[in-house]
């Protein structure tokens, strides 16, 4: 039998000259996937929530590589006004984006609502980028062959999508329930956003990738209970580490022969760990009605629209 195919980081081509942007991209997978490029020669942007905690990353990234291009610019994907100042102020920058990594995300937390009244998994995972993207399409279409890689997760599989009640208005939430729903809409989300870029014609790619089981911050608060702590703890020292599972989101972002549509996981153990190659997303992903009347949703909700996909009127 041939031996399965091992994509590394050393796959990664030469990115001397391109503009990579990775949201939450001081920690974990983010962090991981923004060295890689970073060694690869790609000007890195890191978007980061915290000036502290990416000023940490960014010192040991340029201690890592010393001759790296990178730098910090603060996004908190909870708050619409901060998507629209760091769109605004890296347009300022920069004239192409080749690879926009919606890394960021908060997982398994209690129910509030972001700055703009949005339930937080939803709000930040799905809303946020969906807003982030929207706002930096012009610059991503100044760009030959840029890519949108959204970064999902196992849990869409087993989501449970309700569009009369997608932020939680009419109860019902639930921790895990409403992370697994954000990372359906990520889904939703890539799909529609190829179907877009196809039907207008543009050379832009969104692509959409999940690290499996890896270790990181995204699990931090559930450690303020003992049990948890201890459990993840064990966890942790079980599964694969950051670099490993941001393998997933650069071949997305990086593999000459990656393309619009597809969506990349884990090789290993039902997509838990191992290398990345080709994976599938589950039928409710592919949902074109539901995608269809989310983006209108998702437009209406952050007062973000992709004018640029309408030159042939709106779908409806």
């Amino acid at each position: 039998m041939p031996r399965p195919e091992k994509w590394t980081a050393d796959d990664i081509p030469d990115l001397t000259g391109k503009v990579v942007v990775v949201t939450g991209g001081n920690s974990g997978i983010g962090f991981g996937a923004a060295k890689a490029v970073a060694r690869k020669g790609a000007e890195t942007i890191i978007a980061s929530r915290s000036p502290e905690r990416g000023q940490r990353a960014l010192d040991a990234l340029r201690t890592e590589i010393p001759d790296a291009k990178a730098e910090l610019m603060a996004l908190d994907l909870a708050s619409l006004a901060s998507v629209e100042r760091f769109a605004g102020e890296f347009a300022e920058r920069y004239q192409r984006l080749d690879v926009l990594a919606n890394n960021a995300g908060i997982m398994v937390i209690p129910y509030g609502k972001t700055e703009d009244g949005f339930e937080r998994q939803v709000g930040t995972n799905h809303l946020g980028h969906f807003a982030l993207t929207g706002r930096l399409l012009d610059v991503l279409l100044a760009t030959p062959g840029a890519r949108v890689v959204n970064v999902s997760s196992l849990a869409h599989n087993r989501a449970e999508l309700d569009l009369d009640n997608l932020l939680y208005e009419k109860g019902g939430y639930g921790e895990w329930a409403a992370y697994g729903r954000s990372k359906l809409l990520n889904m939703l989300f890539t799909f529609e956003l190829q179907r877009r870029f196809e039907q207008a014609g543009i050379d832009a790619h969104a692509l959409a990738a999940h690290p499996g089981f890896s270790a990181s911050n995204l699990t931090g608060h559930m450690a303020e209970r003992l049990h948890m702590r201890i459990g993840l703890a064990i966890f942790n020292r079980l599964i694969q580490g950051p670099d490993m599972g941001a393998l997933p989101t650069l071949r997305a972002a990086t593999d000459p022969n990656a393309t619009g549509g597809q969506y990349f996981g884990p090789a290993r153990l039902n997509e838990t760990t191992g290398h990345p190659v080709l994976v599938a997303a589950s039928a409710e992903a592919h949902d074109e009605a539901d995608a269809r009347r989310l983006w209108e949703m998702s437009e209406e909700l952050t007062g973000v629209r992709f004018q640029a996909l309408e030159a042939d009127g709106d779908r409806g």
